[in-house]
């Protein structure tokens, strides 16, 4: 919708009004270009351009992972079916126009990668995957420094800070099968907090991440993901990181993960659990430096694609083994 025409590094085209242009595919690239939900900074409309587009390499649809030995791009077979219509003021028109496409992916058997956007387009992205797959079967992991579980914000029942609610509320997704990844700051208060604990949610504050470390914490939300669910929801809101690694983003929180951390735990959660969906936002350029949060986003999908690639070939890698033995 904003700024040229172009996909996800060069990978093919697709066209979701034409089924037959992504049959066989193993992920499916949806732009969510939508910041009527946000709060505070604008801007996460132009998100989906710049998560394409930013990479210092050839936009040839290839990039084989060093980490990994795969090419997430060629071996899954991704496309991009470019950006949903989201017009600006009809939030709850723009939802259901991406639900709609999202569950038109997921029930074509390829994974639905959604670029937002900001975070109120995960209330489509999870409804969407549940359609196929089923209310409640479908397991959330949920970096993010905030728990965006609010209620009703400046009137509203849609916004960035309230998806989480809405998709537990819907049953499109389980309390007690949310985990959520980072969360640190000033929000929510003890209101939003008992409504969490009441929905059996699992939050990892980074102090806890600090006190037991980012791996233990993740072993354990693992274990619980998958636990009476039949595929996990990757969502990835950018300001998880701390934004001397992620400035370009609506609500930057002191304290966050580092680009790396982040980057390491895509791979894990993307290599270890069977993912059927994932989304990255809150992505906004015109708050970037020299591209750093676009670049750190396009790496995000990178690492969850050649992850899920990595998976499907039946030998997951020993994190101890030296690279030219994987």
């Amino acid at each position: 919708m904003f700024g040229p025409d172009i996909t996800f590094l060069g990978v093919p085209r697709c066209d979701l009004s034409d089924p037959a242009s992504f049959a066989g595919a193993g992920a499916v690239i949806i732009g969510a270009p939508f910041d009527g939900g946000t709060s505070h900074r604008p801007g996460t409309r132009f998100g989906p351009q710049a998560i394409r587009s930013t990479d210092y390499l050839g936009h040839d649809g290839s990039r084989p992972s060093l980490a990994l030995r795969v090419d997430g791009l060629r071996d899954l077979g991704v496309v991009d079916a470019g950006d949903v219509e989201m017009p600006p003021g009809h939030i709850e028109r723009s939802l259901e126009a991406l639900t709609e496409a999202v569950a038109l992916v997921s029930t074509s058997g390829a994974i639905p990668v959604v670029l937002g956007g900001d975070h109120s387009i995960t209330l489509a992205d999870v409804t969407g995957v549940s359609r196929h797959h089923g209310a409640g079967r479908v397991s959330v992991v949920h970096f993010d420094a905030h728990a965006d579980t609010g209620d009703i914000e400046f009137g509203s029942l849609y916004g960035h800070g309230q998806p989480m609610r809405r998709l537990i509320e819907s049953g499109a997704a389980r309390g007690d099968r949310f985990l959520q990844i980072g969360l640190r700051g000033y929000w929510p208060g003890p209101e939003t907090l008992d409504w969490m604990a009441a929905q059996r949610m699992r939050s990892y504050e980074m102090t806890e991440i600090g006190a037991r470390g980012l791996t233990r914490c993740l072993d354990e939300a693992f274990a619980i993901a998958i636990d009476d669910c039949d595929g996990v929801f990757l969502s990835v809101d950018i300001d998880v990181a701390d934004p001397s690694h992620a400035p370009g983003t609506g609500t930057p929180e002191p304290g966050g993960l580092s680009a790396r951390e982040l980057l390491d735990a895509v791979r894990r959660v993307c290599l270890e659990l069977p993912v059927v969906g994932l989304d990255v936002v809150e992505v906004s350029p015109p708050y970037d430096h020299a591209d750093i949060t676009a670049a750190l986003a396009n790496r995000v999908v990178l690492e969850a694609l050649s992850g899920i690639a990595r998976r499907r070939t039946g030998d997951v890698p020993d994190a101890e083994r030296p690279l030219l033995d994987r």
